[in-house]
């Protein structure tokens, strides 16, 4: 199995697919203009308490206020606002991190009015990017992802991976990094730390830990909304939490990225660099690897399957509609429940899919074809858990009810991803209607002649579509002749089977295009 990742960098944003077996299966944009991104840590005021909601309103510096509740600010929020509170008045920052006492937890059943005034400095991680209407979703319990940890200032414990099952390894992981963590400091320990040498580990922990003492000195300043760090772009985000031995190239048409890339992944997978290659080609790198034609066939309302089966996706401010039709299928076979079945199933992988390349989240209902049989649906609903194992977002499947739906619920921490596949009609431009085909002759005289007289352009090609083509230069004396001899030029007609019926483009002998 090939797993590959093509990274188009452009000036405003950066696209990143995951193609497994050359089919796209992820597809993120980061785009180049200072949004707030999940796992930003922020400096933010408090500007509204909300007792009824025992939440607060924060200011980090968006257009909405951010959204925190007292449950997200963590059993350690006292140790973390008394350093907030006290960095400002010392220039020793790590004494003074060190002898912060981490015993006085925050009472579960608390009140946020109890620990948050308005106009008071708090500092929050980015948990949700604004989605429609709501701004982001805040925690201040802090961590700092890496390759093999998560970092936990204001914390004393060492929690492992449940997927690491293997108890010899806990405990060696467990010892080992107990060995190395200095005072205040937690850390959760990923499933691909099984297996790794002290070195590596240390090493790890120590970035990590640079990464949050350089943002002291920007706590000290007392700025707020400011931002102290960033998690890294989504292009390592992503080699992060994805990149194994079943990658098989990674194409970066950067060189700027592709540096970044390189140096990145010499620290979280040293030997692996020489899978990455920058691309150099002329041609569009979307194009290249037959991403941008995938795109276009899967971002629609209507997406087709197999042998004229088809999903309808709808999306509301609420939830997602998924909608399963047989199409054409439903005619062949004579057992219908066996055809449900068998497009159903295929019907779920490219579900999958398109959970995955849509970042789709919340609640997602699936209307799948109707099954009578129990056994059939449970082969269905555990069809579906086994596709979603490799989805990385924290999903929840219950089993189809008795009307043939299916709830999905999937964590949604960004907006799903929605590129417009459609495209105004080039010849009604969209409102429906077009001229009379009896006219198209005057027509394109009318706009003969303004390029003639008008511009001084002396040799034209016009590209149409090849029944418009034929209509033009039919005979001896044909239309196309008739008009070389009266406006005194040169007229090339060209063929083009994507062009709309009464289509014209129109082009200089160069191939440049003329305006109007």
């Amino acid at each position: 199995m090939e797993k590959d990742l093509i990274i188009d960098v452009s000036s405003t944003e950066v696209s990143i697919a995951l193609l497994d077996n050359h089919r796209l299966i992820e597809l993120n944009k980061e785009q180049n203009n200072g949004n707030f991104s999940v796992g930003d840590v922020y400096i933010g005021r408090v500007k509204r308490i909300m007792p009824a909601l025992n939440a607060a309103f924060v200011d980090i510096g968006d257009e909405k206020d951010a959204f925190i509740h007292y449950l997200d600010l963590g059993l350690s929020f006292k140790a973390l606002d008394f350093f907030i509170r006290h960095i400002g008045q010392s220039k020793q920052y790590s004494a003074l991190f060190s002898s912060v006492k981490l015993g006085d937890i925050l009472e579960k059943e608390g009140k946020i009015a109890d620990v948050l005034k308005p106009g008071q400095h708090i500092m929050a991680q980015i948990v949700k990017e604004p989605i429609s209407t709501k701004g982001s979703r805040l925690t201040s319990e802090i961590s700092i992802a890496g390759r093999n940890m998560v970092l936990i200032p204001f914390a004393d414990k060492v929690n492992i991976s449940q997927k690491i099952t293997s108890r010899e390894e806990k405990k060696r992981l467990e010892r080992l990094v107990y060995s190395i963590l200095p005072p205040n400091y937690g850390v959760i320990i990923r499933t691909v730390a099984e297996g790794k040498r002290a070195a590596v580990l240390d090493g790890e922990l120590k970035s990590l830990i640079k990464k949050w003492e350089d943002s002291w000195p920007k706590m000290a300043k007392s700025n707020a909304p400011q931002l102290l760090f960033t998690e890294n772009s989504r292009t390592t985000t992503i080699l992060r939490d994805l990149l194994n031995d079943s990658f098989s190239n990674i194409h970066i048409n950067d060189e700027t990225i592709y540096n970044e890339v390189i140096d990145y992944i010499s620290i979280i997978a040293p030997g692996q660099e020489k899978i990455v290659k920058l691309y150099k080609s002329g041609e569009p790198i979307f194009d290249h690897f037959d991403v941008n034609k995938q795109i276009r066939g899967a971002f629609g309302k209507v997406v087709p399957i197999k042998q004229g089966a088809y999903l309808v996706i709808e999306h509301t401010e609420a939830l997602h509609v998924i909608d399963v039709n047989s199409g054409i299928r439903a005619k062949s076979g004579a057992d219908q429940e066996q055809n449900a079945f068998d497009v159903n199933m295929s019907s779920a992988d490219e579900i999958a899919r398109q959970l995955r390349l849509r970042d789709m989240g919340g609640i997602i209902v699936v209307d799948f074809i109707d099954m009578d049989s129990n056994e059939n649906k449970i082969k269905l609903f555990r069809h579906m858990m086994d596709l979603m194992q490799s989805d990385r977002a924290k999903h929840n499947i219950l089993p189809i009810t008795k009307f043939g739906l299916m709830q999905i619920t999937r964590q949604r921490v960004r907006p799903a991803t929605e590129i417009n596949t459609s495209e105004n009609c080039p010849s009604c431009s969209g409102t429906g209607k077009i001229s009379s085909s009896l006219l198209i002759d005057e027509t394109i005289e009318r706009q003969l002649a303004y390029y003639v007289k008008e511009k001084g352009v002396k040799s034209i090609v016009i590209t149409v579509n090849p029944i418009l083509a034929s209509y033009l230069t039919k005979g001896f004396a044909s239309i196309k002749f008739k008009w070389a001899l009266k406006y005194k030029c040169s007229i090339k007609v060209q063929t083009a089977t994507d062009n709309a019926l009464l289509e014209v483009k129109w082009f200089n002998s160069s191939g440049e295009k003329l305006e109007d």
